[in-house]
């Protein structure tokens, strides 16, 4: 058993260095970072890698399963790589790396990394243009398991729309089943308006009212939230989340990983999961 954990430890460090090499420039630095922070998380024997058997229960049995997308379906930050590609990378990463460790309330976040970059809708246009297929190892099998067995599989996040439904796309999952921010442009000019701050993941706290606005309109009893941050560990609360699975695959929140109901660092054993 030792044997076979050091060696997939091994084969999931090649993985992450293999997605290092063709991340964007603002992910290549964070995934560098979370190989360390891999080596860290080996230390640490808090994180619960086995699950208790009431939560793999909730998992086999799932009605939906919902999933944070950057730094967890994908293997980067969606407004970090817009920002670094308008030139303003860092300034924007700080803001992020501040509202997913939960120093800063979410929407406070949010303005100040809009107000950073402010983008237009040609800028966001040319970024999506110019941008490549993000997809973390092993989630694509994940979500075709999920769905085969009948699984509702929705995104939850604090992102955007616009970045997020080519994503949606190539995982097969509808628009519909997306709950994200939207920007909103000027009609002529195409220039930043702002955002819509009616949509659930807006604010602190939107992931679990996303989730439960799921579960009532689709009548889910078991319902999963999967992510990296601190909004997603919120979405588990009463008529929530029932259990939140953290996936530290890309990076790994010391804070929010402690918590957890279940902590990965890779897909396989959730799809190993299913098949018992």
């Amino acid at each position: 058993p030792i044997a076979s954990r050091d060696g997939a430890d091994a084969e999931r460090e090649a993985d992450v260095g293999k997605m290092a090499q063709r991340a964007p420039p603002a992910t290549r630095k964070l995934l560098r970072s979370a190989l360390r922070g891999r080596r860290r998380t080996k230390r640490m024997s808090c994180l619960d890698r086995s699950p208790a058997a009431s939560t793999m229960d909730v998992w086999r049995k799932a009605d939906a399963v919902c999933f944070d997308v950057d730094s967890t379906v994908c293997i980067d930050e969606g407004l970090d790589e817009l920002a670094a590609h308008l030139g303003a990378g860092e300034a924007v990463a700080a803001w992020t790396t501040k509202a997913m460790t939960g120093n800063v309330k979410f929407e406070d976040a949010l303005k100040a990394r809009l107000e950073i970059i402010q983008p237009s809708r040609q800028d966001l246009e040319d970024f999506l243009g110019t941008r490549e297929s993000c997809l973390s190892p092993g989630i694509d099998l994940l979500v075709k398991k999920l769905q085969d067995k009948g699984v509702g599989v929705f995104l939850i996040s604090g992102g955007f729309r616009q970045i997020i439904y080519p994503v949606a796309d190539e995982l097969g999952v509808p628009h519909s089943h997306v709950f994200a921010n939207n920007f909103l442009f000027q009609p002529e000019s195409g220039e930043f308006a702002g955002f819509d701050e009616q949509e659930f993941t807006s604010r602190s706290g939107g992931k679990a009212a996303a989730i439960k606005h799921i579960k009532q309109v689709h009548g889910y009893e078991r319902l999963v939230m999967m992510g990296d941050g601190a909004t997603d560990l919120e979405a588990r609360q009463p008529g929530g989340a029932d259990i939140f699975i953290c996936y530290g695959g890309v990076v790994t929140r010391e804070n929010v990983a402690k918590e957890a109901d279940w902590f990965v660092d890779s897909f396989h054993p959730l799809i190993d999961a299913l098949h018992v």
